[in-house]
């Protein structure tokens, strides 16, 4: 972790520490189990939220509008920081508006000592200030500036450490349609709502929603880094809004309350495929059961894989049977004996010399469109599989390509 994945530190010692307190339990449930946990949690604080603001069922019903959001439920399942970091965030919101209200040095404390846990998971909490910024009324835009210095103060270290290891991010690609149209769609749902709820709600609520995925598309034209659930404690600030303003149809009477049951039936109807599939392994990025069979399939008359780039091989270490049989042309120690997530690789004339060797080899790679690992080894994978093999077929197994190449297909 010195050497990477330093961003995610904290993480990995909480994992850790679970699993050393629960030996006999089922490791799937020990890893998702504090996933599922953050997702309830934060729905019940955007209830607090929800009613400080405009009332108890406005806090039910954002607190149901965030569960049921399609980001929410997919890292609700997932092992990792993401659900962790919005519920941090969240229960920061709640001590920023107790704060504000109280204004003693002990309530500022607790904000930014939850914020900075939830940067400390992953750092990209630290955009939350950014929309903290807005929601803080003048009167106590001083205290605010003292505990978001300490904040960034103390992140500074895991900051600089992170920026050498930006080759771990180099994976990210520019921003696609996908990525601009559903933050458009986001931010005008959020300034639709914004018109018919108090100033103070959307105050707090609305740069929540648009300003860190925002800011991370901002700069992404320079430096790719956004990625969605990097900023998932966003779709909290949705929630606020959403369900406020159903809540504001509700009482309105009418047909505008006919109206509003009649979208929400509408949106759960559309949901429910949407939920259904997010429980499904084809719905995840990395179906290692799928891409394991495409690889066993594609090996059989193979010499050996090749993994492009090296971190690839994690789509094969959840089972080392798919790949059985097949030489790792790249490899020079495995995961276990280097105590690496990957394992670490041999240098490009080795590798080079080995591939010289095969005449048949399956190559695990990233996706259309990510950019291309500089590392001079996997710069002489490319080149020594451009130079001497052709290329016979890819299957695309969601985010994976499996390719075979020979010297005659």
């Amino acid at each position: 972790m010195e050497r990477a994945d330093a961003v995610h530190g904290l993480y990995y010692l909480l994992v850790h520490a679970l699993f050393r307190l629960s030996p006999g339990a089922d490791p799937l449930l020990v890893l998702r189990l504090p996933s599922v946990l953050a997702v309830a949690v934060t729905a019940g604080l955007l209830a607090l939220l929800g009613a400080r603001y405009t009332g108890p069922r406005a806090g039910l019903l954002a607190g149901l509008v965030f569960a049921v959001l399609p980001p929410v439920q997919r890292y609700a399942q997932e092992g990792r920081s993401y659900a962790l970091v919005c519920a941090l965030v969240v229960w920061a919101t709640c001590l920023l508006v107790r704060a504000v209200d109280a204004g003693t040095a002990r309530a500022w404390a607790g904000y930014g000592a939850v914020l900075l846990t939830a940067c400390l998971l992953h750092e990209f909490a630290v955009l939350a200030l950014a929309a903290h910024a807005v929601a803080v009324p003048r009167e106590a835009r001083r205290a605010w500036l003292r505990a978001a210095g300490a904040v960034v103060a103390a992140l500074a270290p895991l900051a600089v450490l992170s920026m050498r290891q930006s080759a771990q991010v180099a994976w990210i690609g520019g921003l696609g349609a996908g990525a601009l149209l559903g933050f458009g769609g986001i931010a005008l749902l959020g300034c639709a709502c914004a018109t018919v709820l108090p100033r103070a709600l959307v105050r707090l609520a609305l740069p929540l929603a648009v300003l860190p995925a925002g800011l991370l598309m901002l700069v992404s034209p320079a430096k790719p880094l956004y990625v969605d659930r990097y900023v998932l404690y966003g779709q909290a600030g949705t929630a606020l809004l959403v369900g406020a303003a159903l809540d504001r149809l509700v009482r309105a009477g009418g047909p505008r309350r006919a109206a509003a049951l009649l979208g929400v039936g509408v949106a759960v109807a559309a949901l429910l495929p949407v939920t259904t599939y997010l429980r499904t392994p084809g719905s995840r990025l990395d179906d290692v059961t799928a891409i394991g069979a495409a690889v066993r399939t594609a090996g059989v008359g193979a010499d050996g894989i090749l993994y492009l780039p090296a971190r690839r091989r994690v789509w094969s270490l959840a089972d080392p049977g798919t790949v059985r049989g097949l030489r790792d042309l790249a490899l020079d120690r495995a995961p276990a004996a280097s105590g690496t997530l990957y394992g670490t690789e041999a240098g490009p004339s080795v590798i080079r010399a080995r591939l010289l060797t095969a005449h048949r080899v399956v190559v695990l790679r990233d996706p259309v469109g990510q950019p291309q690992d500089p590392a001079p080894g996997e710069v002489a994978k490319r080149r020594a599989l451009a130079g001497r093999f052709e290329e016979c077929g890819t299957r695309v197994v969601h985010e994976a390509r499996v390719t075979v190449y020979a010297l005659r297909c």
